[in-house]
Order: C-alpha cells, then sequence, then structure tokens
C-alpha cells in the first residue's frame, strides 16, 4: 500500500509541476498604457499583429480597419495586437496610440523573437499568428477588417 501511495503522490506533484510551469509562461510586457499584458490574456488565441509608426501615411487610414476587426474578433478567440515600428515607450508610446486613437493593445515590447517574426522594412505590415504561436501569414501593406477577416476564415478552414 505505501508503493501505491508514493507513486500516486509522484504523480499528484507532477501535475501540480506541469501547471505551475504553465502558468509561469512569458508574459508580454507593457501596453500603451502601462498595464500588464498577460500572456494568460493573449495566448491560445489568433493574433493579428500589426506594426506601425506616426510617419507612415498608410498606417493612419488603416488603424481605424484594425479599431473595427478587435470589435468583431472579441467573440472569436481573437485580438489584434499593435507594435510601435519605432520601438516608442512609455508616455511616447501613448502619445502616439492616442494621436491615432488605437482601440487595441499596443506592446511596448515587441513580440518579434516570441513569434519568430522576420524583421520587415516597409510598413505597414501584419502577421497572423494561430492559437499555437505559429506565424501563419504575412501582410505587407494597407490591410481592411473584411480582408484581414477573410485571411482569418481561410487560415482557421472555416
Amino acid at each position: 500500500m505505501g508503493l501505491g501511495l508514493r507513486k500516486f503522490g509522484k504523480a499528484v506533484l507532477s501535475i501540480c509541476a506541469g501547471l505551475l510551469l504553465t502558468a509561469c509562461a512569458e508574459d508580454y510586457g507593457l501596453d500603451q498604457h502601462g498595464r500588464k499584458v498577460t500572456a494568460e490574456s493573449l495566448d491560445g488565441q489568433w493574433l493579428v499583429i500589426n506594426y506601425w509608426a506616426e510617419w507612415c501615411a498608410p498606417c493612419r487610414t488603416e488603424i481605424p480597419e484594425l479599431n473595427a476587426l478587435e470589435e468583431e474578433l472579441k467573440t472569436q478567440s481573437a485580438r489584434v495586437i499593435g507594435v510601435n515600428f519605432d520601438a516608442l515607450q512609455g508616455d511616447d508610446l501613448k502619445r502616439a496610440a492616442d494621436s491615432f486613437d488605437i482601440r487595441f493593445t499596443v506592446l511596448a515590447q515587441d513580440p518579434a523573437v516570441r513569434f519568430e517574426l522576420p524583421r520587415n522594412d516597409v510598413l505597414p505590415v501584419t502577421y497572423i499568428v494561430d492559437a499555437d504561436g505559429k506565424l501563419r501569414e504575412r501582410l505587407v501593406g494597407e490591410q481592411t477588417s473584411a480582408g484581414l477577416q477573410a485571411h482569418l476564415k481561410q487560415l482557421r478552414g472555416q
């Protein structure tokens, strides 16, 4: 009986350790408001990651489309995430995001390494990352909400 109890104890310990490690997934840093973006809030969802800059004219016309897309995605296990191409931080990032009226999360820390996104020298650029964190598509140029929805549906096999 003692041997069975030890095996059970080891199994429970392994499960608890696994759950703790899962809960400790690396967070995404801060958003444009200085709030922490947790791994729990984004992991397991499809992500539409858009790079933008203040000097990019097409970015200005694309942002309202991305705002609309974020609203549409709320019930679809998907999110729009912004990244400032010029790596603005703190108050500078907040000011720039506010000037564009960005209503989705803008990460202060570039997630390119996390998702193995290729460096791009042209803006705007949008990456679609699946729920497993795998890059599925790279779209260069201005996007629309309807066009991005169509890409998501196709990639999801819907």
